[in-house]
């Protein structure tokens, strides 16, 4: 495929970055985003500016969509499948429930768009570098067509199965995140209570057996405890445990070790973190190890 117009609606932390990668990779993004803030800067970045959702749909066949909420998803399908017949493509990326995933996938059939499932295993901070996997889910042919664009913000593509695979692919992973993010707070205390250097520690650590993503992503953030600006806010984060531990309880699936990160979390939220990087999770053990 030529490359060509892609549209990109939601241009926040993940949207940015993502639209960043695909100019740089020589496509031309048409984006909105309801924040006049978000459509500034993509406009600074040379990206072209849309006035709606519709507008992008209109504008370019294949559209990604990074989105905060499920309400902004329904809206958005809504949108676009009231545009009438069309051939779109639609990349949705966002952490959602799969039934609402099913119901804006539905109402876009019926206007003759497709909805893929696409979810991103990947930081705001990795997505600025290409640094992204895409779990892709729905119909294959339609995944395929879109593999050149997928190329264009990510560093690996997966095709997973059936509508909704791709949400089941990100919830375990999502899982992985709530856990070792954790216990990469810990480790890094440890570290420096210690006497060691933290930040050596986290560079050795990552060499070892007990390496983790968010050892690499997430330790030096904690070694310098740097939680502001936010590559994933624990706002955001609470939106997809939740969406994990509804899914791990309707599955009855044992996740002891999740259930026990989220009161981590929670605290977070409680002491004014809610706008800073998950990282900050670090922060509140510091917090109760100082009591100790």
């Amino acid at each position: 495929m030529a490359k060509s117009r892609v549209g990109m609606i939601g241009l926040g932390i993940m949207g940015s970055a993502m639209a960043g990668n695909l100019m740089r990779a020589g496509f031309r993004v048409v984006g909105y985003d309801p924040l006049e803030a978000c459509r500034r800067r993509h406009r600074r970045a040379g990206g072209i500016v849309a006035k709606s959702a519709a507008d992008v749909a209109a504008a370019a066949r294949i559209v990604i969509t990074s989105l905060p909420s499920a309400q902004a998803l329904l809206a958005v399908s809504a949108e676009v499948a009231a545009r009438g017949k069309s051939k779109n493509i639609l990349v949705e990326t966002s952490t959602l429930p799969i039934p609402v995933k099913e119901t804006a996938r539905r109402r876009l059939a019926a206007s003759g768009a497709t909805l893929l499932d696409c979810p991103l295993s990947g930081t705001g901070a990795q997505a600025r570098v290409k640094d992204l996997i895409v779990f892709g889910s729905g119909d294959r042919a339609a995944f395929k067509r879109t593999a050149p664009v997928l190329k264009g913000f990510s560093r690996g593509h997966y095709y997973i199965g059936k509508f909704g695979s791709g949400s089941k692919m990100k919830f375990a992973a999502n899982l992985l995140v709530a856990i070792h993010n954790v216990s990469t707070a810990e480790a890094v205390i440890l570290a420096r209570r210690s006497g060691l250097d933290p930040a050596l520690a986290v560079k050795v650590l990552g060499d070892g057996a007990g390496a983790s993503r968010m050892l690499q992503v997430r330790g030096p953030l904690m070694v310098r405890r740097a939680y502001r600006p936010a590559t994933v806010t624990n706002e955001i984060w609470r939106k997809d445990m939740n969406i994990i531990g509804a899914f791990v309880r309707q599955l009855r699936s044992p996740a002891p070790l999740f259930r026990a990160t989220r009161a981590i979390y929670a605290a977070a939220l409680a002491q004014g973190y809610a706008d800073a990087d998950t990282a900050a999770v670090c922060a509140v053990l510091e917090r109760r190890a100082a009591k100790t």
